[in-house]
């Protein structure tokens, strides 16, 4: 039925007057660019914007007149106040955005003559860039794409005044110059000098990202669990992936408890008192590329231990006591940056030092069970003289023998976390369990401290890289043992050992087309999850991430010895101009031959000028214009001169007769062949004396 369908739709547009038919287009275009912005936009601006759009279409469609200024000055105000009271600003990205897809809505409403149409394309421009503030993944170029060449369709189609042009010769007029824009588009997307803030995105762009943070409360990591975006890709060197085990990507290190919170070290008070990194590492280095999405995070996550900071175009690392690397301004670009890490290691004091106080504090009136447990282990003579490294061991044993389970759901904790989980639940997530873990060995006077990060991933299986989801998001220990330093110990191995080993993870609802897939074929859709992960990356490999030292590279390869952005702004700068100057010369050199029709008349005239019967001064004179004067100044008897009127006058009707409707474009291209070959035929005269002139 459908199909029966959609011809009918298609007269019915196709009948309405030009002016309905463009608007709707129009409508549609802009309906295109605002739909992907709804999940940024608050709720009210979506159906406010889609209630005009549809207004706009139903006053188009049945040629009624526009609303009122007075409508427009009441949903004017109406959205100014909406906005402010939904960001308590009219300023900063989303507000922005906002007031902008509001604005593009609204001025529809006034849509009258080609003016206006102008306008709505412009801003739909701006609407269009604003896509990139929120994604800038492959999926969204393609959607701008469409929006790009609905956009300039539209505008082309708007200067088509006369008559009533078909929407398809504009669309091909608009992909046509997209084409011929793409060298250009390429050229100053390798060459554009990239100076940040200029090549940047606003800084609360990167605001509603999930991801790690400088504190946990329990429950925070488990709400990553959930989520299925990348958080950066590994590319090991050589192949060499180091064993499962060593895994671990190292993030924010907290130490600081208040009894609901973990906090990250107050890192510029306590770097002049801590304990100093003491890092050493053994065995070969594991080399290896990360590509890290934005985060909005101040660190750089780096497999343990790295001693050496990894090279970033205008961010500087430095690593802390406590081996986190902490960056000079957080990340709100893709970034790639080489690493070198060692699986074996040891940093920390060998003894114990005031530096390590802060890692044994409990908050007051927390957690009583908990200490009392831990009273009760002290107690007992087995354990009286015990040294950290038994009770660490005695702990990890009763998670693993305790009745403990790995759960995505473990439920709502309140202030005692730690008691709730040792004797009640006996249920959580890894920070659950590493929460309760540290608090019980600081309670058994073993200095203890929970290190977030990242665990794991999953290698694609289309380009090899490893990737690492914010699913893979985890929370382990750290406990100082006399004599060895600190020590990863993870508690959650004791409870879930699939869940540190084998990467096994807690499945999170899935959609409708993922659950479908997977259950037609689960190896299908890993294949087409991997195909378009790996997709992704390389886009993200050679657009997103093209920084300005891959264009520095570019320079250094033409011969620079050190280049730099000036260095490129003059390159391109020359380039520019000497593409300007080959177009500019390409375009007089063929500027009769674009039309062939107009080159043979060019022709026609340098001829007659050269035997000195046409004026060069009269360079618009027709074919039937130089016929008359070539029968005024020569003997229209002359066989040759007879031939060359007529061919003149040929000339003149191939162009403006009136054609048949069925005459086709090839039938004029033979035309013209036709009259060029007749051309080379004729014996066009030479310039003669006075005497030879035809008297009057």
């Amino acid at each position: 039925m459908l199909s029966l369908a959609t011809p009918k739709v298609f007269r019915v547009i196709n009948a309405l007057p030009r002016n309905s038919r463009d608007t709707l287009f129009l409508l549609l275009v802009i309906a295109w660019l605002v739909i992907p912005q709804a999940a940024h936009l608050p709720l009210w601006c979506t159906l406010l914007a889609l209630a005009v759009l549809i207004w706009r279409g139903i006053l188009a469609w049945t040629a009624r007149p526009l609303p009122s200024r007075w409508w427009l000055l009441a949903l004017m105000a109406v959205t100014l106040g909406s906005t402010l009271i939904s960001y308590n600003t009219l300023l900063g990205r989303d507000a922005g955005v906002t007031l902008l897809v509001v604005l593009l809505t609204l001025k529809t409403l006034e849509l009258r003559a080609r003016r206006d149409a102008f306008v709505v394309s412009f801003l739909g421009f701006f609407c269009l860039l604003s896509n990139s503030f929120y994604s800038q993944t492959i999926f969204s170029a393609i959607t701008m794409l469409i929006g790009l060449l609905g956009l300039l369709t539209a505008l082309v189609n708007a200067h088509m005044p006369v008559g009533r042009p078909p929407l398809l010769a504009a669309a091909r007029s608009a992909g046509f110059m997209t084409l011929m824009g793409m060298p250009i588009m390429v050229l100053l997307f390798l060459l554009f000098p990239r100076m940040s803030p200029l090549w940047g995105l606003p800084n609360d762009a990167m605001t509603g990202r999930s991801g790690l943070s400088a504190s946990m409360m329990v429950g925070n990591i488990a709400s990553l669990a959930l989520d299925e975006s990348i958080a950066m890709r590994i590319h090991f060197e050589n192949g060499r992936i180091p064993p499962r085990q060593n895994l671990y990507f190292r993030g924010p290190v907290m130490t600081h408890f208040d009894g609901r919170r973990w906090q990250a070290s107050h890192l510029e008070f306590e770097s002049r008192f801590s304990e100093t990194s003491n890092l050493k590492v053994f065995g070969a280095p594991i080399n290896y590329e990360v590509t890290l999405e934005p985060n909005n995070q101040p660190w750089l996550l780096l497999m343990d231990a790295a001693i050496e900071p990894p090279q970033l175009s205008g961010i500087k690392a430095r690593m802390q006591s406590d081996l986190q690397w902490q960056l000079n301004r957080p990340i709100t670009d893709l970034v790639r940056y080489k690493a070198q890490s060692y699986a074996r290691f040891q940093h920390g004091p060998t003894t114990f030092t005031p530096g390590l106080r802060p890692a044994l504090n409990l908050p007051p009136g927390f957690n009583p069970r908990t200490l009392a447990l831990a009273k009760q282990i002290r107690s007992d003579p087995r354990f009286r003289a015990a040294g950290n490294a038994e009770l660490v061991d005695l702990v990890m044993d009763k998670l693993r023998t305790g009745g403990y389970s790995y759960s995505l759901e473990p439920g709502v904790y309140g202030t005692n976390s730690a008691d709730e989980f040792w004797f009640d639940r006996k249920l959580g997530f890894c920070e659950h369990i590493a929460s309760a873990f540290v608090l019980l060995m600081r309670a058994l006077d073993v200095p203890a401290r929970i290190v977030t990060g990242y665990q794991g991933g999953e290698q694609n299986s289309v380009d090899d890289y490893w990737v690492v989801r914010q699913s893979d998001a985890h929370a382990w220990a750290e406990v100082w043992l006399e004599g060895n330093g600190w020590a990863r110990v993870d508690p959650t191995s004791a409870v879930a050992p699939g869940r540190t080993g084998a990467f096994q993870r807690l499945i999170a609802p899935r959609g409708v087309v993922a659950q479908t897939l997977s259950n037609l074929s689960p190896d299908l859709q890993r294949q087409l999850r991997a195909g378009w992960d790996a997709l992704n990356n390389g886009w993200n490999q050679w657009v997103l991430n093209y920084t300005q030292s891959k264009q520095l590279d570019i320079l250094k390869n033409l011969g620079f010895k050190s280049p730099s952005w000036e260095d490129l702004g003059y390159l391109l700068m020359a380039i520019v101009l000497l593409v300007s100057a080959l177009a500019a010369g390409w375009a007089q050199r063929y500027r009769g031959a674009q039309d062939s029709w107009l080159h043979l008349l060019r022709k026609a005239q340098q001829r007659l000028r050269k035997a000195g019967i046409y004026d060069s001064r009269n360079q618009r004179a027709s074919p039937r214009q130089l016929a008359e004067t070539l029968k005024s100044q020569r003997d229209i008897k002359e066989a040759s001169i007879k031939a060359i009127y007529d061919w003149l006058i040929k000339l003149e009707s191939q162009r403006y007769a009136s054609a048949s409707s069925t005459t086709t474009k090839l039938q004029k291209k033979r035309e013209i062949r036709q009259l060029n070959q007749q051309f080379k035929q004729l014996q066009w005269p030479t310039k003669k004396s006075q005497s030879d002139r035809k008297p009057n």
